[in-house]
């Protein structure tokens, strides 16, 4: 089980992230662009649900490189990983915090952070050539 907390702390790890809000929410950005965000569910959202129930608890939203690896994410920790009718077509994941492991937290969002950051920074990262190591962030 993790927490809108755990997330702060485990992105503060990450380079060069700013936290800000949007539309009200948490926001965790890198170079402006958002790679995680609290996504409460919208009316529409529960609507869309019917008479099944929606996931409980905190919602994130992460960013991923690409459909095919929604696909794969979704596919990995489906206890914990989901998306909804809004997000089809969009290279992002929800995440229910109450089932998700720290550990599964963490890779989901430092894979998000190198979705969305420029190569400079994932060269920090990842180890790359002339940039500072901290893999295993």
């Amino acid at each position: 089980m993790a927490t809108v907390g755990d997330v702060a702390r485990l992105v503060s790890e990450l380079p060069d992230v700013t936290e800000g809000e949007r539309h009200g929410h948490q926001t965790w950005s890198v170079a402006g662009k958002a790679f995680a965000w609290v996504r409460p569910f919208s009316k529409a959202d529960l609507r869309r649900f019917g008479d099944e129930s929606p996931p409980d608890g905190p919602i994130l939203a992460i960013r991923v490189d690409d459909l095919g690896e929604k696909e794969a994410v979704l596919a990995t920790n489906p206890d914990a990983f989901f998306t909804i009718p809004h997000f089809d077509g969009y290279a992002a994941v929800l995440v229910q915090l109450r089932k998700v492991s720290r550990t599964a937290l963490r890779e989901a969002l430092t894979d998000g952070w190198l979705a969305v950051a420029p190569a400079k920074l994932r060269g920090r990262l990842t180890g790359g050539p002339g940039d500072e190591d901290i893999a295993g962030v």
